[in-house]
C-alpha cells in the first residue's frame, strides 16, 4: 500500500477533529497544583544525556530526580531502538576518548553479554553496516539490557526516577527557574528544584522558560533533518547476508551526496518492480550482539516537526508503513532474509533535529571540522558531521569527517541565554544546525550529560548559578570521574 492510500485509510484527520473538543471539555476551570517533590536537581528527560547527568550529580551527594514521560530510561537507545552507539574513539581509531559514565555503562553491558566492546568492532564490518568513514569502533548493544543497567545504576546512586510523568511548564521567579509542573496519572504536580537540566532533546524546558531558540536550520529556511523509525529483525541467515554484501563491497559509492551502500543492488530491483517507496538508495543494517539479529535504520520520514504532536503522529504512522515495506523487501530480495522476523519497531521516532537553544557560546561546524579544542572544553569527540536531507532531496546526506584527532565542546554551550539555574544536555545544546549534526549522537550526548550533572552539583554545593561556574572546576571533577579530556 502506498503512503497516500495508507494515510487516507486511517482517517487520521477526521479522528483528530472529533477528539479535540472532548479533550478541551475535560480541562478543569481552575486547579491548585500541589508541590509534591523538593529536590536539589531536577533532570527533565531520562535519555542518554539525562541519565548520565543524574548519575554524575547524585554521586556527588546531590538529591536528584529524573522525570521521564516513558516507561524506561535510555531514550533513543531504548524506546527509540537506536543502535549501535556511534564511535567513542578518536578520528584515527587509536584511542577511546568518550569515557567516564559512558564507558561504565558499556562495561556493564559487556559484562552481562548485552554489548560488544567498541575496541572489538572495526569499520567496514557487519556491525558498522560496512561503512568506513566515522564508523570505526561503534558499540553494538541490546536495548533491553540497557534498560536494566540504567535502572540499576540510578538506584545505586539514590536517584528518584519517576516514569509516566510529562513536563508541562517551568516554575519561574522572574528569569530564574525554580522547578517544574508535571502531568502524572494523579494530575498536575509541582517539583521544587535548585537547578534544572533540560535533557528533553527538543529543548522543551528552555523554550518554555523563555530561552531563545531556533527550529531546524535557519540557513535552509528552517528545514529539519528527516526522522527515522528504527526496528530490529532476527532469524536472519547472517552468513548468507554477509557473503552477499562482501561480494558487492567494491561497488559502494557516494554520488551527489547520495549513498549507494549495503543492498543498493537489491533496492534497484525493488524500485524497478514498484516495491520501493522510501527516500533512500541503500539500507543501513547493523549486526547486533546475537548472530541472527540486526538493527535497521532505513526508514526516512521527512518534513516532521518534532515539537508538534500532529506532525509526530503522521511520522509514527508513516514510519510503521515503511517498516512493513522494508520487511517485504527483506523477505523478497535480500539474501538470508527470506525467513526474517520483525522483532519490534521502536516505540518512538528517532529524531535527529528539532530546537537549537542559544547559549553563552554557539558551537560552529568549522570548529569541529578543524579539530579545535576551546578553553573550558568538557568533552572531546570525533564524530563526523552528518546532516541527513541536507542536499537537494530527502535522499541526500551531507557527510563531513573531521581533519584532526578530535574536537572539543566548551562548557558554555550548556548554559542557555536569559534563563538562570538551567543547564542543557544532549541534542538541544547551543550549536548551529550543522554542528549539532555531529554531536547529537549518543556518546557525545552522554558526555555532555556527565558534564552538566557535574556542573549542577557544583552549583548546588557552592550556592551559585551555572553561569558562575568555573569550567576548570567542572573539568577537574570530570577527570576525577574518569572522563577523558586530552
Amino acid at each position: 500500500m502506498k503512503r497516500r492510500d495508507f494515510l487516507k485509510s486511517t482517517g487520521l484527520l477526521a479522528a483528530t477533529a472529533a477528539v479535540a473538543p472532548a479533550i478541551k471539555s475535560c480541562s478543569p476551570a481552575a486547579e491548585v497544583v500541589p508541590q509534591n517533590y523538593d529536590v536539589d536537581l531536577l533532570v527533565v528527560g531520562g535519555g542518554p544525556a539525562g541519565v548520565c547527568s543524574a548519575i554524575a550529580a547524585a554521586r556527588m551527594g546531590v538529591k536528584t530526580m529524573i522525570v521521564e514521560s516513558g516507561n524506561c530510561l535510555g531514550g533513543m537507545a531504548t524506546k527509540g531502538l537506536v543502535g549501535p552507539f556511534m564511535t567513542c574513539y578518536d578520528r584515527y581509531g587509536e584511542q577511546m576518548i568518550i569515557k567516564g559514565i559512558f564507558e561504565e555503562i558499556v562495561d556493564r553491558l559487556v559484562e552481562k553479554g548485552w554489548a560488544i566492546h567498541p575496541k572489538d568492532v572495526r569499520w567496514e564490518s557487519p556491525w558498522t553496516a560496512w561503512i568506513k568513514a566515522g564508523h570505526d569502533h561503534v558499540t553494538p548493544f541490546e536495548s533491553e539490557g540497557l534498560k536494566v543497567v540504567l535502572d540499576q545504576m540510578t538506584a545505586e546512586a539514590g536517584i528518584h526516577v519517576l516514569y509516566h510523568a510529562s513536563f508541562l511548564k517551568p516554575v519561574m521567579s522572574g528569569n530564574t527557574i525554580k522547578g517544574a509542573t508535571i502531568v502524572t496519572k494523579e494530575g498536575l504536580q509541582n517539583i521544587a528544584a535548585k537547578i534544572v537540566i533540560d535533557a528533553t532533546g527538543d529543548g522543551d524546558v528552555a523554550f518554555r522558560a523563555g530561552a531563545p531558540c531556533e527550529l531546524g536550520n535557519k540557513d535552509r529556511e528552517g528545514k529539519i533533518q528527516p526522522t527515522s523509525l528504527f526496528f530490529r529483525i532476527n532469524n536472519v541467515d547472517s552468513a548468507k547476508l554477509e557473503a552477499d554484501v562482501y561480494k558487492h563491497l567494491p561497488e559502494f559509492r557516494r554520488v551527489n551526496n547520495v549513498s549507494y551502500r549495503a543492498l543498493h543492488w537489491n533496492v534497484e530491483q525493488a524500485e524497478a518492480a514498484g516495491e520501493w517507496d522510501i527516500a533512500r538508495k541503500s539500507v543501513n543494517l547493523f549486526k547486533s550482539v546475537k548472530d541472527d539479529e540486526w538493527v535497521i535504520n532505513s526508514t526516512r520520514i521527512s518534513n516532521i516537526n518534532p515539537t508538534e504532536s500532529e506532525s509526530l503522529t503522521f511520522g509514527e504512522i508513516e514510519g510503521r508503513r515503511q517498516v512493513q515495506e522494508l520487511m517485504n523487501f527483506f523477505h523478497k530480495y535480500v539474501a538470508g532474509c527470506d525467513k526474517a522476523t520483525l522483532m519490534c519497531s521502536a516505540s518512538t521516532l528517532g529524531i535527529r533535529e528539532s530546537r537549537h537553544v542559544f547559549g553563552v557560546h554557539v558551537l560552529q561546524v568549522d570548529v569541529l571540522i578543524n579539530g579545535v579544542v576551546p578553553q573550558g572544553c568538557i568533552l572531546l569527540a570525533s564524530n563526523s558531521v552528518d546532516v541527513h536531507g541536507g542536499g537537494e532531496s530527502a535522499n541526500t546526506s551531507v557527510y563531513t569527517t573531521i581533519n584532526e584527532k578530535w574536537y572539543g565542546v566548551p562548557y558554555r554551550c550548556l548554559v542557555p541565554l536569559k534563563v538562570e539555574n538551567l543547564l542543557l544536555a544532549g541534542r538541544c545544546l547551543s550549536a548551529s544546525s550543522d554542528a549539532a549534526g555531529a554531536v547529537r549522537v549518543m556518546p557525545p550526548a552522554m558526555a555532555m550529560g556527565h558534564a552538566a550533572g557535574v556542573a549542577a552539583a557544583l552549583c548546588i554545593k557552592k550556592g551559585i548559578t551555572p553561569r558562575e561556574v568555573d569550567a576548570q572546576e567542572v573539568r577537574a571533577e570530570l577527570l576525577a570521574q574518569k572522563a577523558f579530556l586530552g
